[in-house]
């Protein structure tokens, strides 16, 4: 299983978070590893396909957004709340927040 880099907690800028949280289907993984916690990527049904659903991890990944564990056969994705509280304070509640105020 291939191992994947992480940016560390110093080199996260705030451009590439917010591109990355900019995504609707991005915003949706991210939603729900807030609320629900650690868990694979095939455990979050996404209406993408699965190279799409790839490619978001990717990016939410490499941003620093989540944090990818390799655990047997498939990667535990979680929330690096921490790293992101600790570089920008109250940013991701911010953006959690109004994701969750729903429009009409």
């Amino acid at each position: 299983m291939r191992l994947h880099n992480h940016p560390t907690t110093d080199t996260l800028t705030l451009t590439q978070v917010l591109y990355a949280l900019s995504d609707p289907a991005r915003l949706s993984i991210v939603e729900n590893l807030a609320t629900n916690g650690s868990q694979p990527c095939g455990a979050m049904c996404l209406p993408v396909a699965k190279s799409t659903a790839s490619h978001h991890f990717r990016v939410l990944r490499e941003a620093g957004v989540i944090l990818m564990t390799a655990e047997g056969t498939q990667f535990i994705n979680s929330l690096r709340r921490e790293d992101l509280d600790s570089r920008f304070p109250g940013l991701l509640d911010a953006v959690l927040q109004a994701a969750a105020v729903k429009g009409p």
